[in-house]
């Protein structure tokens, strides 16, 4: 298997954080089979970093040509990259590069043309500076990544985290992005719907976290929200805001997902009959699987499998 080439362009001053998440996921000794990871600049070196030190990047812009998959880290100040690090960008998006930004790195796709036209997002403290250099750019600054395809974009520092495990499910499915998030003790899935910041800190004691727990383990039944506010000891009514204060989206919309990415991990490492996992997921049938593939993912159960094939166990 030849690995997806993955290159991270260092724009001075790079956001540290933004840059070693990619190398942790793309860069880790355990994924060299997978990914091959360099890291690039205008000009080959030491980058300076916003947090006081300096990043190698042994490599040039020409990398960006032969790259798979761009990542683009957060810099500082929010100026314009040099025109010759937006035309490598550009041609990079032109040669068939998933190009891809970690929180304010967005602002160096947008003055690369790369988001017009686009839905986008970024750090929501830059929204409204976002939204004056680039207003043909559909900006969401309510969550936490943007999957237009070949172009996506990520919400601030961790829901990078959160992109490029979304990236890893994309290259190689939602097993090997869960042993992923797992090596980084990090959340398996967050949607990408979901808000960039929780407007309540995760509540402790009144049973959010042991009902997504039990509802997980329980998708095969036919939830609802009187029943998962029942075993989270609160009214349907307080539930269900308590809920979306805290991830930005309802509990069914929520379930559904888990279900879909449970679907995907059936689907890679079981024999299992579509039917069967559609029971198992608690999605009912293979006809509605296969609608809620299409619409989220863009596949079929089928093709899925056809692709993402891992383990083939009973």
């Amino acid at each position: 298997m030849t690995p997806h080439r993955v290159a991270a362009l260092a724009i001075p001053d790079v956001v540290a954080f933004d840059l070693s998440i990619a190398a942790q996921i793309f860069g880790h000794r355990d994924e060299r089979e997978r990914y091959s990871f360099v890291v690039c600049a205008e000009e080959p070196g030491n980058v300076p970093s916003t947090t006081g030190f300096a990043v190698e990047a042994p490599y040039g812009l020409d990398v960006l040509g032969t790259a798979d998959t761009v990542i683009v880290p957060g810099f500082h100040p929010l100026t314009d990259p040099s025109p010759a690090t937006l035309d490598a960008l550009s041609r990079a998006a032109a040669l068939g590069a998933r190009v891809a930004s970690v929180c304010v790195g967005a602002f160096a796709l947008g003055a690369a043309g790369l988001l017009d036209g686009r839905a986008a997002t970024t750090h929501w403290q830059e929204a409204d500076a976002f939204r004056r250099r680039f207003p043909r750019i559909r900006l969401n600054p309510e969550v936490l990544y943007v999957d237009s395809g070949s172009i996506l974009t990520s919400a601030g520092l961790s829901a990078g985290i959160d992109l490029c495990l979304h990236l890893v499910r994309q290259d190689y499915g939602a097993a090997v992005a869960a042993d992923v998030a797992r090596r980084m003790v990090v959340a398996v899935h967050r949607p990408g719907g979901q808000a960039q910041y929780a407007r309540l800190p995760l509540p402790e004691a009144d049973g959010l976290g042991e009902t997504c727990d039990w509802a997980v383990s329980q998708m095969h039944r036919a939830l609802t929200v009187n029943l998962l506010s029942r075993h989270a000891g609160l009214t349907p009514r307080t539930f269900v805001r308590r809920f979306r204060d805290v991830t930005g989206m309802t509990p069914m919309r929520w379930l559904g997902g888990q279900r879909l990415l449970e679907a995907q991990r059936l689907l890679e490492a079981t024999r299992l009959t579509v039917d069967e996992i559609a029971l198992r997921c608690g999605i009912g049938s293979a006809a509605n699987l296969r609608l809620h593939m299409s619409r989220e993912l863009g596949t079929t159960p089928t093709a899925y499998r056809r692709s993402h094939r891992q383990v083939a166990t009973p």
